[in-house]
């Protein structure tokens, strides 16, 4: 009998049986794990397995390689304290949804389990937008796909980074990226080398450029694409820009 002990975020719960559950967790020491869960549809666990939440979790099967059950305890409910404010919530199932899909099954990811308990714990700041779009570039790197927004790609000034390459990741000064500004995407002020502006139009723009990336980075060659409630979350997102809604170039030009 294979057996193991850790402590996971929830990510995903798919009905199985009348009853039951296969959930996925990201866990510290063993990545992203499924196992299945007796009882899952029941009104005892339902609160435990929200998207988002930290258990314990042991895991047992007859074979290392098998789907496995799991034994879960609560640790904390990050779902229940953003349950009455639906952006934020969006947002820890947004990030949820990107680790389920975009992460091999049992591959080591420690320091993006431990990014992901910070981004909750950073929700409940003035600067969680700016803080989410950073968890994504963070993520990005983790998948091997790294923006590099610290100088100029085609050699202009280092202190005028407006830019964003869609294809390099790479940022673009104002005077280097005039000619062809059309094409580019726009660098938010915070993710400049001196740091900038975290208003919500400054965060649009970041989803925007960090969407860009794991469209065509990340999920490219993905059956489903980018995750739904990654979508939604951009989507709900651009709703609170009200009178303030832009699109990208208008952002940049500015």
């Amino acid at each position: 009998m294979e057996q193991w002990q850790d402590q996971g975020i929830v990510l995903s719960v798919r009905r199985h049986g009348e009853n039951g559950g296969i959930v996925s967790l990201l866990t510290e020491g063993r990545g992203r794990c499924a196992g299945y869960v007796r009882g899952a549809q029941g009104s005892k666990m339902r609160g435990t397995l929200e998207v988002g939440n930290v258990v314990d979790a042991n895991w047992q099967s007859r074979t290392d390689d098998g789907l496995g059950t799991f034994t879960l305890e609560l640790a904390k409910n990050h779902t229940a304290h953003f349950m009455q404010d639906p952006l934020k919530l969006a947002a820890l199932q947004s990030a949820c949804g990107l680790c389920e899909e975009s992460l091999p099954e049992r591959e080591i990811h420690a320091g993006l389990f431990h990014g992901l308990g910070a981004l909750f714990n950073t929700l409940d700041t003035d600067i969680w937008g700016a803080a989410y779009v950073m968890w994504e570039i963070a993520l990005l790197k983790e998948l091997g796909f790294s923006l590099d927004l610290s100088c100029c790609a085609s050699g202009g000034d280092d202190q005028d980074l407006l830019y964003v390459s869609p294809k390099t990741g790479k940022a673009v000064s104002r005077s280097a990226g005039e000619i062809y500004k059309e094409r580019l995407l726009p660098l938010p002020g915070f993710l400049k080398p001196g740091g900038g502006a975290m208003e919500s139009k400054d965060v649009f723009a970041g989803l925007l450029m960090s969407g860009h990336f794991l469209e065509h980075w990340v999920f490219t060659h993905h059956s489903k694409g980018v995750p739904d409630a990654r979508l939604i979350f951009a989507e709900r997102f651009a709703k609170t820009l009200g009178n303030q809604s832009i699109e990208e170039n208008e952002y940049a030009a500015g």
